[in-house]
This record gives C-alpha cells, sequence and structure tokens, in this order.
C-alpha cells in the first residue's frame, strides 16, 4: 500500500500546491474490505468546502488519467480538511502550534496523567514546554519528545 501511496503523492502534490493549498497528511488504508485514499489539505486562512470540492474533482480526474493505474483494487477518494484538531507531524505544523493551545497523549505518565492540554511554548528534537492550567495556577512543564505518542491542535474550554 505504501508503494501505491507514493506513486499517487507524486502526481497529485503538484495539483495541490498550484492551487495554493497544503498537503497536511493522507492514507491509504482497508477498512471493512473498502479501500480509502484519503488527503488532508489545508490554506494559511483556511480552506472551505467549495475549495475542496473543486481540489477533490482536479485529483479525481488526475488519478482516473494514471496508466498504468497505480491502484490494484477499487478505492474510495476522500479530500478534506484535516479540522481544527489536525494532528501536528510536520515543521511547518509545530510552527503553527507554537503559542497555540495544543493536546499531547503520552506513552507514560508525567505526574499521574498520561494526556496534557496547554499553550505550547517551545519545542525542540528532545523536549516539548507547555503551559498547563491547574486550577487557576499556571504551570510550566516539560515533555521529553520520546514520551509524546501523538500531538494534535486542541480547542480551549
Amino acid at each position: 500500500m505504501a508503494k501505491v501511496k507514493e506513486a499517487v503523492l507524486a502526481e497529485i502534490i503538484p495539483i495541490i500546491k498550484s492551487r495554493g493549498d497544503e498537503l497536511v497528511d493522507s492514507e491509504y488504508v482497508k477498512e471493512k474490505g473498502q479501500n480509502y485514499l484519503r488527503i488532508y489539505v489545508d490554506r494559511d486562512d483556511g480552506i472551505d468546502m467549495d475549495e475542496i470540492a473543486g481540489l477533490s474533482e482536479l485529483i479525481s480526474t488526475k488519478l482516473d488519467e494514471l496508466s498504468p493505474d497505480p491502484f490494484p483494487d477499487p478505492y474510495i477518494l476522500e479530500v478534506s480538511s484535516p479540522g481544527i484538531e489536525q494532528p501536528i507531524k510536520t515543521n511547518n505544523d509545530w510552527q503553527k502550534a507554537l503559542n497555540n493551545y495544543i493536546h499531547i497523549a503520552l506513552y507514560q505518565k508525567i505526574d499521574n496523567q498520561k494526556e496534557y492540554e496547554g499553550i505550547l511554548k517551545s519545542y525542540t528534537n528532545d523536549e516539548i514546554k507547555l503551559e498547563i492550567k491547574i486550577k487557576t495556577r499556571r504551570k510550566q512543564l516539560t515533555i521529553p519528545r520520546k514520551l509524546v505518542a501523538n500531538v494534535r491542535f486542541a480547542i480551549e474550554f
């Protein structure tokens, strides 16, 4: 499945970039017997449904024209925005997340917790500094990167 995804991305990334969009993530997976090609795109100023529909049409047309067909089986194409709580994966994502509210899930507990939400204050390859709120106090928490299972943007309530 990885080879299919690589071949497809090589063809569609130029289309995505030509519109000023950013490829946020992609996956080619089999779920309940059905193959899905999911493409997540965004723009700095946000992307709306009409823009996604237009991009989906361009990608679909391009994929239909590919010869030989890189897909061994039928698939469903899904093009969408990653949403407000999108995962933080790339350097660009980390830059956008700086001084914003995020959610971090850990492989093992720190101070008896495996999940934290707070404002990303800084990050390096080795650690993440998060400002968390405990009741009415704000506290700086340093999290080793090797303990991080996943990170995403979050909505503060």
